[in-house]
């Protein structure tokens, strides 16, 4: 068999026996580039580049990809081969610290994201064995992150790119598993970075942290990511800000939802949640979705807001909201195909009125009685509808006994 170009020593040309990668990129047989250094050779044979780190890393990735070979022969995919080989070219070019290449990385990055976006599970999972994803994340969020920011403020039209490209490359990495690299977040200089970048950041780039936050609240190893984020006051507030002040972008305030009930999701964190003002945020957010009359994320903030509900001080929260009760009360019927939300609006307004008189009376003169009927007659959910005669039947028996009373 001929050997692939990928598995040969760019010095004696043979097959690797054990590749090690130099700070330049570029691999070689340890034997044969140890008899370089030996012989007074201070550069990267093929580039040339001094060596500023002498010392050898393992190529344990195409260890493993030439083992196949071997063992597969002419059967291996000559074609997958050169994926791989192209690949690890595009991964050396954003391993590389040199200054002036922050441009040339953003298009590295582009090349990595149009890769990832062909839909082929192969290949994106390719992109995670060859050790994208954790490089990625500390391009950044690590100290490479800060340092790139201090040394190119001259490229900052590059750098905004730059993260922004990463972010989503990192998103769709995430998609296809390997969470558990979400935690180097826990590290006090990774989380300062992520608050940083949320504050100082673009639309682009708080939609996508936003979704690394989903991520995290998914996994059982990486909910305590979520919880350390959740927990970070400035940068919960920085969310809610996003929901309180959504008209001018309702981009940012979609993505600020989907953050909120990522967050939501951890129940010890929910009192926290409700003491940093996370239900009025969500109620700004539906009345502001209602207002525009466009499709939304209004339902997931209903049902986010539902989840509160078994707290006393979210319940107050509500009360106490000049709009939160006529909020729910819109929700409950919306002209749209899938009433999106109606259930959850139906069933927190039953949490509301049982043991509290004000919510029955504003939720009644906001005309929640015409909008439950109007629902029945709808082609929503079953369940949405056995909510809606549970609420019917308890305003009216509430009512019965208040009326009763008076007399």
């Amino acid at each position: 068999m001929s050997i692939p170009h990928l598995f040969k020593c760019p010095i004696s040309l043979d097959l690797f026996k054990d590749p090690v990668t130099l700070c330049t990129g570029q691999t070689y047989d340890r034997s044969s580039i140890e008899k370089w250094l030996s012989a007074g050779n201070l550069t990267c044979p093929v580039t040339m580049q001094n060596l500023h780190d002498p010392s050898m890393v393992p190529n344990h990735t195409l260890r493993h990809f030439m083992n196949q070979w071997l063992q597969m022969g002419n059967q291996f995919d000559l074609h997958y081969l050169q994926t791989i080989d192209s690949l690890s070219s595009l991964k050396r070019g954003l391993e590389t610290r040199d200054e002036g290449t922050l441009e040339s990385k953003v298009q590295v990055l582009e090349k990595i994201r149009a890769f990832s976006q062909l839909e082929s599970p192969s290949r994106n999972n390719l992109l995670l064995q060859l050790g994208f994803l954790p490089l990625l994340l500390e391009l950044v969020f690590g100290g490479g992150q800060a340092e790139l920011k201090k040394k190119l403020r001259k490229q900052w039209y590059h750098y905004i790119e730059f993260v922004e490209q990463a972010l989503s490359c990192i998103v769709t990495l995430l998609s296809l598993g390997e969470l558990e690299s979400l935690n180097m977040l826990r590290e006090e200089s990774k989380l300062a970075a992520f608050q940083d970048l949320f504050v100082h950041g673009t639309t682009l780039m708080r939609m996508s942290l936003c979704r690394l936050i989903e991520a995290a609240s998914t996994s059982p190893e990486t909910k305590g990511v979520c919880s350390m984020l959740g927990k970070n006051s400035e940068l919960l507030h920085q969310i809610l800000a996003q929901l309180l002040h959504q008209n001018s972008n309702s981009d940012d305030g979609d993505a600020a939802i989907k953050a909120v009930s990522a967050f939501s999701s951890l129940e010890e964190d929910r009192e926290f949640l409700v003491e940093q003002g996370t239900v009025n945020g969500l109620i700004s957010y539906m009345i502001s979705s209602t207002e525009r009359h466009e499709k939304s994320l209004a339902p997931l903030a209903v049902a986010t807001l539902e989840k509160f509900l078994g707290l006393e001080s979210a319940r107050e929260a509500v009360t106490s909201n000049p709009n939160g009760i006529q909020a729910l009360v819109k929700m409950v019927f919306r002209v749209s195909d899938d009433h999106g939300g109606s259930e959850s609006a139906v069933g927190s307004l039953i949490i509301l009125c049982n043991d509290s008189l004000p919510a029955r009376e504003e939720a009644i003169s906001g005309g929640v009685l015409t909008q439950l009927l109007l629902l029945l007659q709808s082609q929503c959910s079953g369940g949405t509808k056995t909510k809606a005669r549970m609420l019917l039947k308890l305003l009216r028996i509430k009512w019965s006994q208040e009326a009763n009373q008076l007399l």
